[in-house]
């Protein structure tokens, strides 16, 4: 991929875009592409279709789509499978219809059925059921998949697929009725520690277990993957390390708010009891991560009080302090 190629980032304002736009600035490329949902509605395709046909492509990081955690695809599954149908095949096809040398389509972990085998490897995909809570979003991702396998074989593009374990970082959505575990638990945290609480609430049981990778760690591996990978197969992108969700919180807890103390509330839904991919594909290409834990919870709370400040000095209010 040359540093001058037209490189398309779809879903460029999204926690996983933003990052690989900036790992791309990052390496020297000069040509990057983006159209924000004001400008494009991927849901369309004579809209994509015309734009790929005005900007031509060369290379494409396909990362749009509607995202959310457990509570958001439990009560708008409708939303997770129709959006993210909708983009996959109108990119994917635009791609194809234009000529684009290589596409990269990043799908999600939660293809896996709910008691696969862990960690995860790639040939556990329709072995079983899939978790409930989520299982419209993971169908429309295993479509991905297929979509991007099936105009490989047919029609010979090389477009490849990624699945990366739980994200977080920079950019990410901290709103507590539709983001995911880790922004979840800084804004609570958060906001126990401003408003003066000891008692932090955290859905379920805390038993199950998650993996956890910081979104820069896995834009690089995705420009690795568009650089070094070429296989109908898709590649599972993560760390290989777990934890459970008490683990997790309690990490965020000692970095936000120290003094406080977990409350879990058994009422709610635990997900999937694990989940942990299998990365061997991905460390025989000759990538592995290297953002730790902690180093990526303490990043990312900065960003995240750095947004609350510059928000709140926007409308005239006294900021929020990090101490």
């Amino acid at each position: 991929m040359p540093l001058d190629a037209r490189v398309y980032v779809a879903g460029h304002r999204g926690l996983v875009g933003s990052a690989i736009v900036r790992r791309l600035e990052r390496a020297g490329y000069t040509t990057i592409l983006t159209a924000g949902r004001d400008q494009l509605d991927l849901r369309d395709q004579s809209e994509v279709s015309h734009w790929f046909k005005a900007n031509r492509p060369e290379y494409v990081f396909l990362v749009a789509g509607t995202v959310g955690g457990v509570w958001a695809n439990s009560t708008r599954p409708a939303e997770f499978i129709y959006d993210n149908l909708m983009i996959h095949g109108t990119v994917v096809h635009a791609a194809y219809q234009y000529d684009t040398a290589k596409l990269l389509y990043l799908g999600s972990s939660c293809i896996y059925p709910r008691l696969a085998h862990q960690p995860m490897a790639e040939d556990a995909l329709l072995t079983g059921p899939l978790e409930p809570t989520n299982e419209a979003y993971a169908i429309a991702k295993i479509a991905g998949i297929k979509l991007c396998q099936a105009y490989r074989q047919q029609y010979g593009c090389d477009f490849v697929s990624a699945m990366p374990t739980n994200l977080y970082g920079p950019n990410d959505n901290f709103d507590l009725a539709s983001s995911h575990l880790l922004p979840a638990l800084i804004r609570k945290f958060h906001e126990a520690k401003v408003a003066g609480r000891r008692e932090v609430e955290v859905w379920g049981t805390g038993s199950p277990m998650r993996e956890l990778m910081h979104v820069d760690d896995l834009a690089d591996a995705c420009l690795h993957l568009m650089l070094h990978y070429s296989e109908p197969q898709h590649i599972n992108v993560g760390t290989g390390h777990d934890l459970t969700i008490r683990e997790i919180a309690d990490a965020v807890r000692r970095i936000v708010h120290p003094d406080a103390r977990l409350v879990f509330d058994t009422s709610k839904p635990d997900g999937t009891p694990r989940k942990v991919v299998d990365i061997t594909r991905l460390r025989s290409t000759g990538w592995e991560p290297t953002i730790a834990l902690d180093d990526g919870i303490r990043s990312t709370y900065q960003w995240f009080v750095d947004q609350q400040q510059a928000h709140a000095e926007l409308r005239g209010m006294p900021a929020t302090s990090l101490a």
